[in-house]
C-alpha cells in the first residue's frame, strides 16, 4: 500500500485498484457545511433576537421574519468568513474547519453565503423597509469584516455596527416603528466588541504568522485577556442602568454573576485554541438580552 497527499495536505493512504480507479466515500457535505456557518453564535445570535421581537412586541409571524432573516443573515457571515479564511485555516492546519480539512471546497461555501445573503433580502424585507435597512447595514458590516476590516486596526467597527443594528432591526419592525432606546443599542454595541475579542482570543498566534493584524492582534493576548470581561461588563452594566429608574435588586444581583461568568471565562480559559472565552461572552450575552426581555417593550 502506498500513500498520496489528500485534499487537505495530509498522506493518505491508496490501494492499488484493478481499475485503476480509487474508490472513495462521498464526503459528508451538509454536516459539514454546518460546521462552516459557526452554529454556536448563529444559533444564540438567532434565538436572542427572536426573543426580544416576542418581548419588544411582534406579533407571531413578525418575530418569526425576524428569526429567519437574522438566520439567513448570520448563516451567510459565517459561510463568509470560512470562504475568506480558507487558505489561512489550511496553512494553520486548523482541525475544525471543514475546508481546510478537505471536506468541502472554498467555493462551495462561498456559494453558500452568496446564497444564504440572497435569502437575507426577502427575509428582512418582512419587516419592512426601514428595519431591512438596519438589518442589513449590519450584515453588510460582518461581510466587510470578513473580507477586510479583519485586518485593519479597526476590525472591531463591524462588529459593534452588526450587533447595534439588531435592536434597530427589531423596533423598526413593529407594526408602530420607532427607535430603540439609546442604551438598548450602546449596549448591543459594546456586546459586539466583547464578542470580538474573545472571538480572536484563542487563535491569535495562528493570526500574526499568516498577516491578520486586527485591533486584538495588535493590543495581544494579555490585553485581550483582561479587555474582553470589561468591556462586557460595560454592556451588562448599561442594560441594568439605562432603563429609568433606580436600579433593583435583581438588575444587581445579574452585574455580578455577569461579572463572574465573564472573568472566569476569559482569565481561567484563555489558552491557545479555547473556545470557552467565547462561549461565556455568549454566556453574558445571554444575561444582558434577558435582561432587555424584562424590560419588554420599554426597549423602545
Amino acid at each position: 500500500m502506498t500513500s498520496s497527499p489528500s485534499p487537505s495536505g495530509y498522506l493518505a493512504p491508496v490501494s492499488h485498484h484493478p481499475s485503476g480507479v480509487v474508490p472513495r466515500t462521498p464526503p459528508r457535505r451538509l454536516p459539514a457545511l454546518l460546521r462552516c456557518c459557526h452554529p454556536e453564535p448563529a444559533l444564540a445570535v438567532t434565538v436572542f433576537v427572536t426573543a426580544l421581537a416576542v418581548a419588544a412586541g411582534h406579533r407571531p409571524a413578525g418575530a418569526a421574519a425576524v428569526g429567519a432573516a437574522v438566520l439567513a443573515g448570520q448563516l451567510s457571515v459565517g459561510w463568509c468568513n470560512d470562504a475568506a479564511d480558507a487558505r489561512r485555516d489550511t496553512v494553520c492546519g486548523r482541525t475544525d474547519k471543514p475546508v481546510a480539512e478537505g471536506l468541502l471546497s472554498a467555493r462551495a461555501v462561498a456559494g453558500a453565503a452568496w446564497t444564504a445573503l440572497v435569502l437575507c433580502v426577502p427575509l428582512s424585507l418582512l419587516s419592512g423597509p426601514g428595519a431591512a435597512a438596519a438589518h442589513l447595514t449590519g450584515v453588510a458590516a460582518g461581510w466587510g469584516y470578513n473580507l477586510r476590516l479583519k485586518h485593519t486596526v479597526l476590525s472591531p467597527l463591524p462588529y459593534a455596527v452588526g450587533f447595534a443594528s439588531l435592536p434597530v432591526f427589531v423596533t423598526l419592525g413593529l407594526p408602530r416603528p420607532a427607535w430603540p432606546a439609546w442604551w438598548v443599542v450602546a449596549a448591543g454595541a459594546l456586546l459586539g466588541v466583547g464578542a470580538h475579542l474573545v472571538n480572536v482570543l484563542p487563535d491569535i498566534e495562528d493570526d500574526l504568522a499568516t498577516g491578520v493584524r486586527g485591533l486584538p492582534q495588535r493590543l495581544g493576548r494579555t490585553v485581550c485577556r483582561w479587555l474582553a470581561p470589561l468591556v462586557m461588563l460595560a454592556a451588562v452594566g448599561v442594560v441594568v442602568a439605562g432603563p429609568p429608574g433606580a436600579v433593583s435588586p435583581g438588575g444587581l444581583c445579574l452585574a455580578v454573576v455577569a461579572g463572574a461568568v465573564a472573568v472566569t471565562g476569559t482569565a481561567t480559559a484563555a489558552g491557545r485554541g479555547s473556545r470557552w472565552p467565547f462561549r461565556a461572552a455568549m454566556a453574558v450575552a445571554g444575561l444582558a438580552v434577558g435582561r432587555l426581555l424584562w424590560a419588554g417593550a420599554g426597549v423602545v
